[in-house]
C-alpha cells in the first residue's frame, strides 16, 4: 500500500508539472469515440506502469493510454489473477481548460475483485486509498459513506455526459437536473465525483460512459468505505473479466446503502 501511495503521488508531481502547459490532443480506441489526451497523461502511464512491472512483473496490467496513442493498454497476468488498472489523469479536459479537478487513479483487481485503490488529488494534495479489510481513507482520515437516505440537503454527482448512442439524456437525468432538492454536481472527474461518496460527502454518484479504468481506482474505496457499486440496474460488476479488455463502457451507480435503493428506483422509475 504504501509503494502504491507514494507512486500515485510522484505520478501526481509529473502531471503538476504539465499543468498549464500542455495541448489537447485527441485519441480514438476501440468502442471509443475520440477523446482528449495530452503529453502529461503518456509521461504519467509509462512512469506507473514501469515501476509496477519492475515490482510485480507477473501481474496483469491495463491503463487508458499507450504512448502511440492509438490504443489502450491490456497486458493480461503471465501468473496469477491479480491486475493492476491505471488511469494515468482522470479529468483530462479539465486539465486541458486549467481546471483543477484532476487525479492519478490506480486499482488493484484479483480474480475480478477490487482490493487496494488509490485516488491522488493533485492540484489538493488528497490522497483517497484502500485495501481490503483495512478501511477506506482520505489521508489519515477514516472514512465512511453517507448511512442515511437522501435529503433536502444531498449532494448528488452526475457525470457530465450521460446521453444515451442517440446522443438523448435519460428521464433520470432531465429530473434531477429539474429539480432542487437534491443538489447536483458535475466535477468531470469520475473518481473524484465517486470518491466524495466514499467520504460521506455525496449520498451517491452516477457514471454513464465510464471505462474500466473510470472506476477502478476508487472501487476499493467505496467498498471499504461501506458504499454500494452496481451497475445502473443494480446488477454487480464484481467479479470483473478483465482479460481482453478493448475499452468497453462501464456505467456505475455509487452510493451510500440507503441512497442507493433510492436511486435505483428512481432510475428505473424514469426509464
Amino acid at each position: 500500500m504504501k509503494f502504491v501511495l507514494n507512486l500515485a503521488q510522484s505520478a501526481g508531481k509529473i502531471v503538476a508539472q504539465h499543468f498549464g502547459r500542455v495541448r489537447r490532443l485527441t485519441k480514438t480506441h476501440a468502442a471509443a469515440s475520440a477523446e482528449a489526451v495530452t503529453d502529461a497523461d503518456r509521461a504519467s502511464q509509462r512512469f506507473i506502469l514501469a515501476a509496477l512491472r519492475k515490482r510485480f512483473a507477473d501481474d496483469g496490467f491495463i491503463g487508458e493510454e499507450n504512448d502511440a496513442g492509438d490504443a489502450i493498454t491490456c497486458q493480461n497476468p503471465a501468473q496469477g489473477n491479480r491486475v493492476w488498472i491505471i488511469d494515468p489523469l482522470d479529468g483530462t479536459n479539465n486539465f486541458c481548460a486549467g481546471l483543477g479537478a484532476f487525479a492519478v487513479c490506480i486499482g488493484l483487481f484479483e480474480a475480478g475483485h477490487p482490493v487496494l485503490g488509490v485516488v491522488y488529488d493533485v492540484t489538493r494534495d488528497l490522497t483517497y486509498w484502500a485495501a481490503r479489510g483495512q478501511g477506506a481513507w482520505l489521508n489519515k482520515q477514516r472514512l465512511r459513506a453517507a448511512a442515511s437516505p437522501l435529503n433536502d440537503s444531498s449532494l448528488l454527482m452526475l457525470t457530465s455526459n450521460c446521453c444515451d448512442a442517440r446522443g438523448r439524456p435519460p428521464a433520470y437525468a432531465i429530473r434531477w437536473i429539474s429539480q432542487t432538492t437534491w443538489k447536483l454536481r458535475m466535477l468531470g472527474s469520475a473518481a473524484l465525483e465517486s470518491a466524495q461518496v466514499a467520504a460521506g460527502i455525496a449520498h451517491g454518484a452516477v457514471t454513464v460512459q465510464g471505462k474500466l479504468w473510470d472506476l477502478a481506482g476508487q472501487a476499493a474505496i467505496l467498498l471499504e468505505a461501506g458504499a454500494i457499486v452496481t451497475d445502473l440496474a443494480g446488477k454487480p460488476i464484481f467479479p470483473y473479466a478483465t482479460d481482453g479488455y478493448s475499452g468497453g463502457k462501464v456505467p456505475f451507480l455509487a452510493a451510500g446503502p440507503k441512497a442507493h435503493r433510492q436511486l435505483l428506483e428512481e432510475i428505473a422509475r424514469q426509464s
